[in-house]
């Protein structure tokens, strides 16, 4: 589930407590088992374990930034550790939900204001999608740079995202909502806030993308970037599973902020219309019928 606000309040999180630290060690504990008893379904890891354990050993954590929906660590040297928590995966500093579900462990030097600090960094994912890449030196932008993720909505001016989404949606025919989880228009942006945005700026989520007017993109591209500047300030969106948790265990409080995801059958808060629920490519759509024309 996590998406732009999640991720980034997953960096926010962590950066004031790692930056200036050294991996003394990285481990996978012990694995569980799920309810058949067979072994967890283990995450990508390239290069595997144990090269990448070597050779980020004893270098330093020198940045956290984010990518799109990965956190990236910054290492002494000139590597790079990418972590794309994609379903449920969470970079914590505090206990895990799980202890089974922990897929790896950074062992973590002296804090550098002399503290003890948290002992080590975890990726906990409890259905076992996520992936870790260790990127040589200069292999970062290569692989995740600008002209492979497409635009950040947070990363541009605002000016500079509108001209960007509207040269997007202006090469698709594809519904608006179903183009906006393309990560080439809008990287970093997924179902959840791409059902608030369109509410936001009063557009139905089945309009075809190149369909939308001037305006009509300028009001969507101000929505999008609202919706996620308020998410992360709430800390992200924990839904009902309960699953995602910032990087101490606590839960983001913007679901109560959330104005037609997961809210089908409820009143739409405009305008008191039930608030629908539809598939589009496979994934869950919610809108308004009437603010949403």
């Amino acid at each position: 589930m996590p998406e732009l606000p999640e991720v980034e309040t997953m960096v926010r999180g962590v950066r004031p407590h790692v930056v200036g630290r050294t991996i003394i060690a990285l481990r996978r504990p012990r694995g569980g088992v799920n309810a058949a008893g067979e072994p967890l379904k283990p995450i990508a890891l390239a290069p595997g374990l144990s090269a990448m354990a070597a050779r980020v050993r004893g270098t330093l954590i020198e940045a956290v930034e984010r990518r799109a929906k990965r956190v990236v660590l910054r290492l002494s040297g000139g590597r790079a550790l990418a972590v794309e928590p994609r379903m449920t995966g969470l970079m914590l500093l505090g206990e895990p939900p799980t202890t089974d579900h922990v897929r790896l462990e950074w062992t973590l030097g002296p804090a550098v204001d002399g503290g003890a600090g948290y002992p080590a960094l975890r990726f906990w994912d409890r259905r076992g999608l996520g992936t870790v890449t260790l990127y040589e030196p200069g292999e970062l932008e290569q692989r995740l740079g600008p002209h492979k993720l497409g635009p950040d909505p947070l990363a541009l001016s605002p000016e500079e995202w509108a001209a960007t989404l509207a040269a997007g949606l202006a090469r698709t025919a594809r519904p608006v909502k179903v183009a906006l989880l393309d990560q080439k228009i809008a990287a970093g942006v997924g179902n959840l806030y791409a059902s608030e945005a369109l509410f936001h700026a009063r557009l139905a989520p089945d309009r075809p993308g190149n369909a939308l007017g001037e305006e009509e993109v300028r009001a969507l591209a101000a929505a999008a970037r609202a919706v996620l500047t308020e998410a992360i300030e709430y800390e992200g969106s924990t839904l009902s599973d309960g699953t995602y948790r910032n990087a101490l265990g606590d839960p983001g409080r913007y679901r109560n902020e959330h104005r037609v995801y997961q809210r089908a059958g409820a009143p739409c808060p405009r305008c008191g219309t039930e608030i629908l629920r539809t598939v589009q490519a496979q994934r869950s759509t919610f809108h308004c019928p009437t603010c949403q024309r």
